[in-house]
């Protein structure tokens, strides 16, 4: 059985214990059915890791005594924020939970003139709460100890006008260019990805009118949920860690 990699947000000594939070406390005691004795991993976010094992379970919680530093994540030799229009249901959410998986730094969801998601009023936070979780469950399958900011959904035109620092991207079928005929980034690459339907055309002019550079990725058009995982992965092996 795989040893389970938990996040928590308290404080990780080793020579140290604590009690888990109730989200993570239920998940091993009540899903994953783990006893007195079980070992896990946990991280807190900052790029450690360290071996534990549990010493209480009960219905206030699970406790557990923290042993050695098992790994200190290196920061990524390139940064990669993904600037995503919001897509529908699973769509959204595979995208996000693969793109963690491929080593996303950054997730700004943007707002355009075809997304088809309202998220107004109480949905919003919702929503926004709902995609944290997804990108937490993604760093303890995929082994990531730093978790990706998730920026609050805002509209394409306000977070273009972000100070973007580094090579910035707009994933475009119709563009002229492919990432290899593109200069190397020094540290850091932005990238634009519509929902379905992509971007219109008054998007895709100011986007370029705020240097974003269009590209494409072959021949094929591809799905909203395919397109950021293919350009991240282009992107990680042309200049990323995929190199390693």
């Amino acid at each position: 059985m795989r040893v389970p990699r938990i996040l928590t947000r308290q404080p990780l000594a080793n020579d140290s214990s604590l009690s888990l939070e109730p989200e993570p406390s239920h998940h091993l005691s009540q899903v994953l059915r783990l006893k007195v004795g079980d070992t896990l991993i946990l991280f807190n976010g900052n790029g450690q890791e360290y071996a534990a094992a549990i010493t209480q379970l009960s219905r206030k919680g699970v406790r557990v005594d923290i042993g050695q530093l098992l790994r200190d994540e290196a920061s990524p030799p390139l940064e990669i924020n993904l600037i995503i229009g919001i897509s529908r249901g699973e769509r959204m959410e595979f995208a996000l939970q693969k793109a963690v998986e491929l080593g996303v730094t950054g997730i700004q969801p943007v707002f355009t003139k075809r997304c088809m998601v309202k998220l107004d009023g109480q949905r919003l936070p919702r929503r926004l709460a709902h995609w944290q979780k997804i990108l937490v469950s993604a760093c303890e399958q995929s082994g990531r100890n730093t978790i990706p900011g998730l920026a609050s959904p805002a509209p394409l035109a306000e977070v273009l006008q972000h100070d973007w620092k580094g090579l910035r991207l707009v994933l475009d079928h119709r563009g002229q260019l492919t990432l290899p005929e593109l200069p190397r980034p020094d540290q850091t690459v932005n990238l634009l990805i519509g929902p379905e339907g992509g971007l219109s055309l008054d998007e895709r002019n100011l986007a370029g009118s705020q240097n974003f550079i269009g590209i494409k990725l072959g021949p094929r058009v591809l799905r909203s949920e395919t397109a950021p995982l293919a350009a991240i992965a282009a992107i990680q092996v042309l200049w990323g860690d995929f190199k390693v």
